[in-house]
């Protein structure tokens, strides 16, 4: 019987990729349950209260999504530093935690729409923390509207998934640049959340945020 106890993270996901060798599944379950399921809790925690049984589901619907397709997923992951994996599967947690209550939220309510209350993104906007206080007095959605309105054409998706992960489920800027798919540096990550952070900024209240302008226009020049 083969032990992958001491297989590194990345060849251990390789042999879950490529076999369906129980024991390797048996150490990927052991060695991520704690990864995966930190990420499932996080991100429902921004959706409301759930419970055990709930939680418990969407751990499990995760591991069924690496599953997919001949585990797709897994085989399609290049690590591009040590422990990228982690990253890895904390975006394939919580993209399985938000596909579920957004089909259930579009279930619910169908088409119809809310009306926000007004807002000060001037302070709100301010920081990463604000984020928080501008998400209670939004819906996700009305969010979402504008961002995909400041970000329509080339690399709209990547962009938004950027604001999501950093915002709504407080990846830091490394942990993002960390993902296979995002293609970016640390530095290039903080770099798009700060052009986004400008754009929502300027589209909600209508005027140049002058000051977020300027900082831009320095950190463009010293990057060239």
């Amino acid at each position: 019987m083969l032990s992958y106890l001491r297989y590194p993270s990345e060849e251990l996901v390789k042999a879950c990729a490529s076999s369906k060798d129980e024991n390797a599944w048996l150490e990927f379950v052991r060695r991520f349950r704690a990864v995966i399921a930190g990420a499932v809790l996080r991100t429902a925690q921004g959706w409301g209260e759930l419970s055990r049984s709930q939680i418990d589901d969407l751990i499990q619907d995760t591991y069924l999504k690496l599953c997919e397709n001949d585990c797709q997923l897994l085989r399609s992951f290049q690590p591009r530093q040590e422990d990228s994996i982690f990253g890895f599967l904390k975006v394939v947690a919580a993209n399985v935690v938000h596909d579920h209550f957004k089909s259930a939220l579009a279930a619910k309510r169908g088409a119809a729409k809310t009306v926000a209350d007004p807002i000060n993104l001037e302070s709100t906007l301010a920081s990463d923390d604000g984020f928080r206080g501008l998400a209670h007095r939004l819906q996700l959605q009305q969010i979402d509207d504008v961002l995909r309105r400041v970000t329509a054409g080339e690399d709209q998706e990547r962009k938004c998934a950027i604001f999501w992960l950093r915002h709504r489920q407080g990846f830091t800027a490394r942990e993002i640049a960390a993902i296979p798919s995002i293609e970016l540096t640390t530095e290039g990550v903080e770099s798009v959340l700060l052009r986004l952070t400008i754009m929502i900024r300027s589209h909600v209240l209508g005027s140049e945020p002058h000051r977020e302008v300027k900082v831009l226009k320095r950190q463009n020049r010293s990057s060239k």
